[in-house]
């Protein structure tokens, strides 16, 4: 169970990490806590749109989806169950790519790097690290009730 509301307080911590990023990018911010520059560079960017959505709403939408399979894994209907850390390591695992592709466009194409966004790949990163470790243990267990 800690590993699972670990992983709701990781969920939330990056849905404020997209959400003050994304509030920024629509300008309802008007400077970013930043210190470099980086992160302006990067949210100013061509790059902060991918398939013409600001990949900050991309952080919030997701962060939301992954704070929902975890408050949802924290349920005690669900304790027992894999499919909600299944969806969590799906979901995260999607999302750890993308942040892949993300933290090399920031290397290698804008030669810039936002602080806030390297936040957030950490975030996405342990919570990804979390789920994958509390599904294993759950389907184990649920594979072993099975062959009883």
């Amino acid at each position: 169970m800690n590993r699972r509301m670990a992983m709701a307080l990781l969920a939330l911590a990056g849905l404020f990490v997209s959400l003050y990023l994304y509030l920024y990018k629509i300008g309802k911010i008007g400077v970013i806590a930043c210190g470099t520059g980086g992160c302006e560079t990067v949210q100013l960017s061509a790059q902060s749109r991918f398939l013409g959505i600001e990949v900050a709403l991309i952080g919030v939408l997701g962060y939301l989806l992954l704070l929902g399979l975890a408050l949802l894994s924290l349920q005690p209907r669900f304790a027992g169950r894999s499919w909600p850390l299944l969806g969590l390591v799906a979901a995260g695992g999607g999302a750890v790519l993308f942040t892949g592709y993300l933290k090399y466009l920031e290397l290698f194409v804008i030669h810039a790097i936002c602080r806030w966004c390297v936040v957030s790949a950490v975030l996405i990163a342990l919570l990804f690290v979390l789920a994958a470790v509390e599904w294993s243990k759950v389907s184990i267990r649920e594979n072993e009730g099975v062959a009883e």
